[in-house]
């Protein structure tokens, strides 16, 4: 679901974002069904905060957006409840997560799990997983 001109704006939504609240984006990897998304931001936010608003305000503007979102979800909603949050710390270096999170499509492609370019609305009617933010 999050394919094409919805991953586009999705992270066109998320860059905003993060400039109106100064958070840094260091990686961002938008997937068929979750996101990749490594930030710093100020102490201001806790990480549960972040992610209520990233999960709010992507929801509103896609779903306004794109109106054919909403017959591919369950419920209503395009996120689910849970994410994950992890810190950069001595065993996990800043640039290993980027790495990680900028070579997501490519392991994806390699497993041969998704076709990335025939994914998409009309090839892949399936409610959206809920992704993690």
């Amino acid at each position: 679901m999050l394919t094409n001109q919805v991953e586009q704006r999705l992270k066109e939504i998320i860059r905003k974002m993060a400039y109106f609240h100064d958070w840094i984006i260091e990686a961002m990897e938008v997937m068929p069904d979750h996101v990749h998304l490594f930030l710093s931001a100020p102490p201001r936010y806790s990480p549960a905060e972040i992610v209520k608003l990233i999960k709010s305000w992507t929801q509103k503007a896609l779903c306004k957006e794109f109106k054919e979102i909403r017959k591919y979800l369950w419920g209503g909603s395009l996120w689910s409840e849970g994410y994950f949050v992890s810190t950069v710390n001595d065993s996990t270096t800043k640039d290993e997560i980027k790495k990680y999170i900028e070579n997501q499509k490519k392991e994806l492609k390699q497993l041969g799990l998704w076709d990335i370019k025939a994914v998409g609305f009309s090839k892949n009617p399936r409610p959206s997983t809920g992704g993690v933010v």
